[in-house]
């Protein structure tokens, strides 16, 4: 959006393309932002039995669930690591890139009265929208450290990456969540197809299993995937499962040259 002042009136012109994006106009009106995602996460488990809880209980039961079907009924390959704590930490990430892509999506619409009321860019929205989501997945954090202490599973020096795997998925939810609020706007199908949509990028995504086990044709497919390199380089931060592959989709797999780096243990 641009303002032009002319004669005391305040007039808003849209703008096409990347011309009317501004970092400095994004710092200037960041209480608007902090709001709306204060406003969600007290909102979040509102009125609920159970409250916070929820936050550790929606991946640990789509963790237990996979463990069941594809660990021990499909023996799916989790690269030598306890399938529990594969799955798990898989359940974690993708539990918040799902729920801030759907929340922000869908959050233009829903801020229609602030959003047709108030000035601000309207790109905060979305942002603000991925934010709440990282509280509760802190909090299931403690589920997977209580699953790896029983699964004797210790992270290495690696686990000093992981708030860097977390950045690339906030990245990932939060630019999702921006195009389909734009979308979302034009057209109210995204909203009907968004549920359907999700539970396919579930199963291109490596959650439930391991990249290894992608083979022939479908690794085309993984490779259009775009947040496997941040899922895979969590699982090896956290987990000390395998090194992500550095031509990953994620930028922070593809910038850094870990092949170069060299750990000596006495």
């Amino acid at each position: 959006m641009r303002r032009s002042i002319e004669s005391g009136v305040i007039e808003i012109r849209s703008t096409r393309g990347l011309g009317g994006f501004s970092l400095i106009e994004l710092a200037r009106h960041w209480e608007i932002a902090a709001w709306l995602a204060v406003r969600d996460l007290k909102l979040r488990y509102r009125q609920t039995a159970l409250g916070s809880i929820w936050a550790v209980l929606q991946p640990v039961t789509a963790a237990a669930v996979f463990t069941l079907f594809f660990g021990h009924l499909a023996h799916v390959s989790s690269d030598g690591l306890p399938y529990a704590s594969f799955a798990l930490a898989g359940a974690i990430c993708w539990t918040y890139v799902s729920g801030a892509v759907a929340d922000g999506a869908n959050s233009l619409v829903t801020d229609r009265a602030l959003v047709t009321k108030v000035y601000f860019p309207r790109i905060l929205a979305p942002i603000a929208a991925g934010l709440p989501g990282l509280v509760d997945f802190v909090v299931a954090l403690v589920a997977l450290v209580v699953t790896m202490a029983i699964q004797s599973v210790g992270p290495g020096w690696a686990v000093l990456l992981t708030p860097l795997w977390v950045l690339c998925l906030v990245l990932i939810a939060i630019g999702t969540g921006v195009w389909l609020a734009a979308l979302n706007v034009k057209y109210r199908d995204v909203r009907y197809v968004l549920p359907f949509a999700v539970q396919l990028w579930l199963f291109a995504s490596p959650v439930i299993y391991s990249p290894s086990y992608i083979s022939g044709a479908w690794k085309y497919v993984y490779r259009a995937e775009s947040a496997r390199g941040a899922l895979n380089g969590f699982r090896w931060s956290v987990l000390s499962g395998p090194r992500p592959d550095r031509k990953s989709s994620c930028p922070l797999v593809r910038c850094c040259s870990f092949s170069s780096v060299r750990v000596r243990t006495s």
